[in-house]
């Protein structure tokens, strides 16, 4: 199986797990007399085996990862730069739209607002981060689909 399934796969996994949660709290409580819409120990079974299947498959991705070497280091390297590289765009997405927000006057005489930063400088270091990180995640994403996962 190639990393980039089993990453299909563990995607799935969690979002069962999630579903699973929203199911027992639907079936945790019921009037007097009543019965469970769904038995909440097959409930807590199914959801045993989901994270057992989980566990086992998140340990593989990250063996996998960390073996794995690109160009540019480890897998596992590349992917953290890739975070990192999210956090910045979207920290330099947020202040540069509060940096172009300027305040329009009305009068000469209200007081003028402008930007601390120089904003065109910045944009242009923004698209930069942009580009770095969608090609980072092409590198990524290459080598999930080259790799084979560790059994």
């Amino acid at each position: 199986m190639k990393l980039a399934e089993a990453l299909q796969i563990r995607a799935d996994l969690q979002k069962r797990v999630a579903q699973m949660n929203s199911r027992l709290s639907n079936n945790a409580v019921v009037q007097e007399g009543e019965k469970p819409a769904e038995d909440p120990n097959q409930l807590l079974a199914e959801l045993d085996g989901y994270l057992r299947q989980l566990e086992d498959l998140m340990v593989r991705i990250n063996l996998t990862n960390s073996q794995t070497q690109t160009p540019n280091g480890s897998l596992t390297a590349l992917i953290a730069r890739r975070d990192c590289l999210k956090m910045k765009v979207s920290s330099y997405h947020d202040f540069l739209e509060s940096a172009s927000c300027l305040a329009r006057r009305n009068t000469h005489t209200e007081i003028k607002i402008l930007s601390s930063v120089p904003v065109v400088d910045l944009r242009k270091k923004y698209d930069k981060l942009s580009q770095e990180l969608r090609e980072t995640d092409t590198q990524i994403q290459a080598a999930n689909w080259t790799t084979d996962l560790i059994e």
